[in-house]
């Protein structure tokens, strides 16, 4: 009898523990979403590919690639190098720069801990920027150096510029005072306040050039060139600059001269600029078909002025703020921005609206097989990406949107092949994760 209690207790055992074990591996966890309702799966082997398993496109495999579970809200990419760059905390008030490989999810270089200017309260910024063929990352901050300062009172811009093919470091120090603009969209880091004030780094040697507001050199002739001007990026050729409706390039070209055809050729608003290539809104010329009620969008290279590419349209019933940035797919061939794509081989250019202007597509991603990814009825890119809108992908070789489930997050970025998400789980940490195309072939082991 003591005997059959025994084995009668083993067996209730061994059913115990296969119990757990099986409430141990079928768990799932849910997460924040922002905004959708999906709850993505956690795969039971964390392993064989990313841990979180979000609902994206179909042409992304979520069982291949990585995850950085703790990101910054900002990273950055280098295209040539193949890494993704982003900001982990080390201490409540240090932090550091990590770098990941995007085709095979491999660590890269680190750098070293830092304490931003700010404080430890948020992130530092992250942004990349290209200079001829090389590629840096550049981190940056406002505020003052506080103790061993030549000058504890005064305010800066403290930008740490990080070679992204080996991770050296320079710090540069910019003296500013009021809230600073930068941005890495031309050959230099431009600092700027939104006006005619500016300064440019050359990420490579680290000198700093300033351009006082008075040495803009507005052309001859513009007579609103003195009026509103700001200082809107940086070319190949130097500053660019714009007054209430026309813009020129430093000691370089004027609007007025490179106007594409069917413009009124004093009436021109840069938008956006990056890697080259300037988008800029133009008024159609006066006596022209819909000139009341239709805009011209013309890409130009931003080094001539020359134009590339145009679409049409309609005029927004309210002039918005500001205009969706440019997104260039990472061989630089397609060009987004807005419910605008352009084909920069084929010269080809559309405008996503109904007939009547209304329900736009905005578009925030394009991938180097011209696929874009974008919303209707979202707030702008940032909202699509975020799960705004009725998610839509385009063929830019066919021009027709085709829409997603409801359910699918679109990809921020598309680089070597893999797709980069965004997920904010439950603890507010941000995800970034990468899945690889289902048409890439599987790395070698």
């Amino acid at each position: 009898m003591r005997q059959r209690i025994v084995r009668m207790a083993l067996v209730a055992g061994v059913a115990v523990l296969a119990m757990i074990l099986l409430l141990a591996t079928c768990g799932g966890g849910g997460g924040k979403d922002e905004g959708r309702g999906d709850r993505p799966k956690q795969p039971v082997k964390r392993g064989s590919g990313p841990a979180t398993r979000l609902t994206v496109p179909a042409v992304y495999d979520t069982a291949r690639g990585w995850e950085v579970p703790d990101a910054s809200p900002d990273h950055a990419l280098a295209t040539r190098s193949g890494l993704i760059a982003y900001l982990e905390r080390v201490r409540d008030d240090r932090f550091r720069l990590r770098t990941l490989y995007t085709g095979i999810g491999r660590p890269g270089w680190s750098g070293e801990p830092f304490s931003p200017l700010a404080g430890p309260e948020n992130f530092p910024r992250l942004l990349s920027v290209t200079k001829d063929d090389r590629q840096f990352f550049v981190v940056w901050s406002y505020g003052k150096t506080g103790r061993g300062s030549l000058d504890p009172s005064g305010s800066f811009v403290s930008l740490d510029v990080y070679d992204a093919l080996d991770g050296s470091r320079q710090r540069v120090e910019v003296p500013w005072t009021g809230a600073p603009t930068v941005s890495g969209t031309g050959p230099g880091i431009l600092v700027g306040d939104g006006g005619a004030r500016s300064a440019v780094v050359d990420p490579d040697s680290g000198e700093v050039s300033v351009v006082p507001p008075k040495d803009l050199r507005p052309p001859k002739g513009c007579g609103t060139c003195r009026q509103l001007t700001a200082v809107q990026g940086l070319t190949a050729k130097g500053l660019l600059v714009r007054g209430a409706r026309e813009f020129w390039v430093r000691d370089g070209w004027f609007s007025r001269d490179v106007a594409p055809r069917g413009a009124d050729r004093a009436n021109g608003m840069p938008v956006s600029l990056v890697s080259g290539r300037l988008l800029v809104r133009w008024q159609k010329a006066k006596g022209t078909k819909a000139a009341t009620t239709r805009d011209l969008w013309a890409v130009h290279d931003a080094a001539s002025g020359k134009p590339l590419v145009t679409a049409e349209c309609h005029k927004p019933a309210i002039e918005p703020g500001t205009y969706p940035q440019a997104v260039l797919s990472p061989g630089l061939r397609y060009l987004v921005a807005g419910n605008l794509a352009f084909d920069l081989d084929q010269r080809t250019g559309r405008c996503f609206e109904e007939p009547d202007g209304t329900r736009p597509l905005t578009l925030a991603t394009v991938t180097d097989a011209g696929l874009a990814y974008g919303a209707t009825d979202a707030r702008g890119p940032a909202d699509a990406l975020s799960g705004g809108g009725a998610p839509h992908v385009v063929d830019l070789a066919t021009g027709v949107p085709e829409p997603l489930p409801p359910s699918v997050r679109l990809p921020a970025a598309e680089a070597s092949g893999v797709g980069v998400f965004r997920w904010t789980d439950t603890r507010d940490r941000l995800h970034l994760i990468g899945y690889v195309r289902k048409d890439r072939p599987a790395a070698a082991p």
